[in-house]
Formats: structure tokens, sequence, C-alpha cells
């Protein structure tokens, strides 16, 4: 089994986080985006879509997207649970993780692919030919700001993203929040709730994964 990973991209830290939470150890192999090694011929040939992060089973089967990859390892190990254990959990916590991905991870997605040149020509992952679109960097930051003064206000009335367990929810506002301050947009000091959340977070082990 490979997990195909870059240390430097948002998304395959979330499944280098949960693995870092359920104590799994994934061989990895590095496949640097900004150098375009995921467009290569021979990445190509273990997974057409050309994203990163891709999980490659020992019978050649390939698992693309986070949360896949992530409830893949949540049946292999289901301790500790991290997609939640009723029903209502298991619900909100895929509601939560939605709405992180396009409030969130989508709009920094945004100010970096239409803004850092290495994306030119290639600003939808996986793409190529795809031009960059200037007007989505500004609509990108407005995003991130409405997106950071939305869970500092949720965060004020519980611990977690879901109720008081975290679970991949928090794990995927984590990185989104890691991701637009990267991009630039700094989550500002008097978000309080969210702030001190964002403590509670980087306190814990798997944070460093």
């Amino acid at each position: 089994m490979k997990l195909y990973d870059y240390h430097g991209a948002p998304n395959p830290r979330r499944v280098r986080v949960f693995l870092a939470e359920k104590g799994i150890d994934v061989e990895t192999v590095q496949i640097n985006i900004f150098e375009s090694e995921n467009l290569s011929p021979e990445f190509q040939a273990i997974n057409p879509r050309r994203v990163i992060p891709s999980l490659e089973l020992d019978d050649g089967t390939v698992i693309d997207e986070s949360v896949a990859i992530c409830r893949y390892f949540e049946a292999v190990k289901p301790d500790p649970v991290l997609f939640g254990e009723t029903a209502k959990e298991q619900g909100l916590i895929e509601s939560w993780v939605r709405r992180i991905e396009q409030d969130g991870f989508a709009q920094a997605a945004n100010v970096i692919r239409n803004e850092n040149p290495v994306f030119e020509n290639r600003a939808v992952a996986g793409w190529t030919d795809c031009p960059q679109i200037p007007e989505l960097i500004e609509r990108g930051r407005k995003g991130l700001s409405a997106f950071y003064a939305m869970l500092d206000k949720h965060l004020a009335k519980q611990p977690y993203i879901v109720a008081d367990s975290f679970s991949v929810a928090d794990i995927t506002a984590m990185c989104a929040f890691d991701f637009g301050e990267f991009v630039g947009v700094a989550v500002p000091t008097e978000l309080s709730d969210l702030a001190s959340w964002r403590e509670r977070m980087a306190s814990r082990e798997s944070s460093k994964a």
C-alpha cells in the first residue's frame, strides 16, 4: 500500500492527520504538484485524474479524494471513531466536511490557483489547458473572511465542529484555516472562539503530521 502525498498541499495533510489520529503507518511517495510531477506520464498511469492524495492498495486499486481515503481507513481501523458514532453525528459530520470544503478549501484554492504563476493554464486540479481567472482571487479572499467569521460564531457554542467530539470535520477545518493563511488571508485576531479552538487543535500531536 502506498499513499501518494505532497507535504506542501492541504488535502494530503488531511489524510496524514487522520492517519496520525488512528495510529496507522503507511508508506508515502512525495509528488510535487508545484513542479507538475502529478501531470507526469508515470503518475498518470497510476491515477489518470492526476490528483493528490491518492492511495494505491496492494491489489493495484487506487482511491483518491481525501475523505474517501479517510473513510477507507475508518473501516480498516474503526477506533478511534472519527466519522461519528450515531446516525445524527455521522450526518452532521458529513454536512460540515462538505461545508468546510466549499466555504473554506475551495475559496483558498481560488486564490492560489488563479494568482500563482505555477498554476498558469492549470487553474483546476488535475486539468491542463485551464486558464486562470484573476477575478476569482478577490472573491476567494472575501469567501475566506466570511468562512472565518461563520466558524468563530459556530465555535462559540461548542468545543468541536460537531458537538463534544473531535472528528474528521475538525481535521478538515484545521487544514482549511492553515491553507487560508498560506494563501495570504490571515484569521482576524478578534475571532476569539476560533482562536481558542485552533489552540486546542495545535496541541494535538497529530497536527504536526
